[in-house]
């Protein structure tokens, strides 16, 4: 059966880094016959500097038609001065909304061997594996009605609505739960119960869910007490799911916990799985074209794919083994370089996995 794959390279150190993943799903594609085609397309900076929009026609038609997308990056000061309905970003968020992406995936994991790089203690993250699932279309951040306006005393005033449907709830809370199953059966939802109306609601419908996952054990934490607890004791935590605006926050202090904003993919998937990967690294403008962008964050970023989209396991282990394989091998990109260890380009790190995923055929 075949896979087919939108590549979206898009802008910055994307192009560099998304080859590096290509080469890696090359190679499991011949030894596993994974049945896997690619299909290039244009998005964010890049597309509107050939087609004068950040989504062009074309790109849509290519993810619709794709069974998954694999980005890299979008942005960078050339396109800072544009309107900004034709802004690089504005392409990601049309390819989120084309595709209805409404859960998102950010892992926080860290790998041992860069446990020393990670600002707490060792022996408070050392093992880390958090999943977080953010809510990616609703709430506060969409919701209606919105703006700024001025009262009757002439003084302005913000406002925004935080609102969520049943139906968007139990959505995500759907994906939450086959994602926990797929993991270690533990799930948390957060929420804000003691004085949000909304997520009172959404505490009822998480609870409802759950019912029908009796073989994964629901846990509700406020947001707040979550936060504190990630930098407290991170490790007891599992999977998380949250709303839009809590799943922003704490996933960034989550990606903060591993050391490295270079290590970390993530993936918004649609009511059937469908999904777009990318690293949350974003463009890197700064150190674009010279080689040294990690590469690892969107090589892992293919392994959720292989996992959450195609199921194929075994293949997604084997990409996450050969991460830790190379890491082994005490080579570095600079992100992560460390004095004793051999400082390598983007290119040399994907020769590296491809190396670790060969030296492990049986």
């Amino acid at each position: 059966m075949t896979q087919k794959i939108a590549v979206l390279p898009g802008d910055g150190i994307g192009p560099e880094i998304i080859e590096e993943a290509i080469k890696v799903l090359d190679f499991l594609n011949t030894d596993m016959a994974l049945g896997l085609e690619f299909e290039h397309g244009l998005i964010g900076g890049a597309a509107y500097d050939e087609t004068g929009s950040p989504f062009p026609a074309t790109t849509v038609e290519l993810v619709k038609q794709a069974d998954a997308v694999l980005l890299g990056a979008v942005g960078g000061y050339k396109w800072e001065s544009l309107d900004i309905a034709v802004r690089p970003e504005k392409g990601l968020l049309g390819l989120r909304s084309e595709l209805q992406l409404f859960s998102n995936l950010r892992p926080a994991i860290l790998y041992p061997q860069l446990a020393d790089a990670s600002t707490l203690k060792s022996e408070v993250v050392s093992g880390l594996d958090i999943m977080i699932v953010r809510e990616l279309t609703g709430g506060i951040y969409f919701g209606q009605p919105r703006g700024i306006r001025i009262l009757e005393n002439g003084e302005k005033q913000g406002y925004n609505t935080l609102v969520y449907s049943e139906s968007e709830i139990r959505r995500i809370g759907h994906s939450a739960f086959r994602i926990a199953q797929k993991r270690n059966k533990r799930l948390c939802s957060v929420d804000k119960a003691n004085v949000l109306e909304c997520t009172e609601l959404w505490r009822e419908v998480m609870s409802e869910v759950g019912k029908e996952y009796p073989d994964v054990e629901l846990s509700h934490m406020y947001v707040d007490n979550a936060s504190m607890q990630l930098v407290r004791a991170p490790k007891q935590f599992d999977v998380m799911v949250t709303t839009n605006m809590f799943g922003d926050i704490l996933s960034d202090t989550a990606s903060m916990l591993t050391g490295s904003i270079g290590m970390l993919p993530s993936a918004s998937l649609d009511v059937n799985s469908k999904g777009m990967y990318e690293p949350i690294h974003g463009s890197a403008p700064d150190i674009s074209g010279q080689g040294i962008a990690n590469p690892l964050a969107t090589i892992l970023s293919a392994a959720m794919m292989l996992r959450y989209t195609f199921n194929i396991g075994a293949a997604a282990d084997r990409i996450e083994q050969a991460v830790h394989d190379a890491l082994d091998a005490n080579v570095r990109t600079a992100d992560i370089y460390s004095a004793g260890m051999q400082k390598i380009s983007t290119s040399e790190m994907g020769d590296t996995v491809v190396n670790a995923l060969q030296a492990g055929v049986k």
